[in-house]
């Protein structure tokens, strides 16, 4: 495996160790740094977790992840961390550009720099990348990653617990982008102890009034289907942000939806913002929502699950999907 004798070595020297992730983290982002971040200090390492923005309250529950430094709230004190560190891990994004403005101090160290990820195209800046887009989640990687190094014996309930959110919430509760280890990694991590159900219940059933009432007004009014190409489109405007006081986390999952209905194999949930469009993609089979995001709003991610955005007017940025759309579906519609 590439460089893994010498980011052993690297390891069994104490370092002082920053772990970043990507701008609005998820409970993958959230699940892998916090599981690394326990498991590096209690080898004697000093690591500490940077993000770039908040993460939804949703996850509050999670051991070790109101120590988070947050650049948003404090931009010196997470610069000056990343600066000072003679290790960094990168986990859960595959290019500079995913942490907005720690990216260039991320690129000037001279700290030895880890990937762990499971996106398309890695960027080539780490020292050390470990890698797979077949991987369900990064926190399968990190997982696999441990093995590697011969750690999981010192996977604790907590690593466990935080690996296990990272899976549970990168494939929707096992509903996609599984595969042979996804189920692996899961029985070994229930096998310590993880209480699945309790993580379940926690995660996914614990919306707010406020939350169900968006969730209605946008399968009433702001749904609409497009049969012909088996596609369907939620949308938000800024009227809606400021009438639900939408915060971060108000809109997970809502794209997902859409994929509910019987014969729709494309969805595409795009919000006006202050200064920009944003969209999540979603799709089923060979239908790649990473090609669309890529060529067409400067996004990615997966072939399945992928992100873009547009400085546009919200009406353009629909019809621009729209038009485009059928690029994506021809030979899924052929076969």
């Amino acid at each position: 495996m590439e460089n893994i004798q010498i980011l052993k070595e690297k390891l069994q020297i104490p370092q002082d160790v920053v772990i970043l992730s990507h701008r609005n983290p998820d409970g993958d982002a959230l699940g892998s740094s916090l599981a690394l971040r326990t498991m590096l200090n209690s080898m004697g390492h000093s690591a500490k977790v940077v993000l770039p923005s908040n993460y939804p309250y949703i996850f509050s529950f999670m051991d070790g992840v109101d120590d988070c430094i947050i650049f948003d709230d404090d931009k010196e004190v997470a610069l000056e961390r990343i600066k000072k560190s003679t290790m960094i891990f990168c986990l859960d994004f595959n290019g500079l550009d995913r942490i907005d403005k720690l990216g260039p101090s991320v690129d000037e160290s001279k700290a030895y720099k880890v990937l762990v990820d499971h996106h398309l195209d890695p960027e080539p800046f780490p020292d050390f990348t470990f890698s797979n887009t077949a991987a369900s989640s990064t926190c399968e990687q990190l997982y696999i990653l441990f093995e590697a190094l011969g750690l999981e014996q010192k996977i604790t309930l907590d690593i466990a617990t935080s690996l296990f959110v990272g899976i549970i919430t990168d494939t929707g509760c096992f509903k996609y982008s599984t595969n042979s280890d996804t189920y692996r990694v899961a029985a070994a991590l229930k096998t310590l102890g993880v209480d699945d159900y309790k993580l379940n219940d926690v995660i996914f059933n614990s919306l707010t009034q406020k939350q169900l009432e968006l969730l209605g007004h946008c399968l009433a009014n702001r749904m609409e289907i497009i049969p012909e190409h088996k596609a369907g489109i939620i949308y938000l405007t800024r009227q809606d942000y400021k009438d639900f006081n939408i915060i971060r986390g108000d809109t997970e999952s809502i794209v997902n939806y859409i994929l509910m209905i019987n014969g729709i194999e494309v969805a595409a949930f795009i919000r006006e913002q202050p200064t920009i469009v944003k969209l999540s993609l979603r799709s089923k089979g060979d239908i790649s929502v990473q090609e669309l995001a890529r060529n067409h709003f400067n996004g990615g991610g997966h072939k399945n699950a992928s992100g873009g955005s547009a400085y546009a007017k919200l009406e353009d940025v629909i019809n621009r999907f729209k038009s485009v759309l059928p690029n994506y579906i021809k030979k899924e519609t052929h076969a």
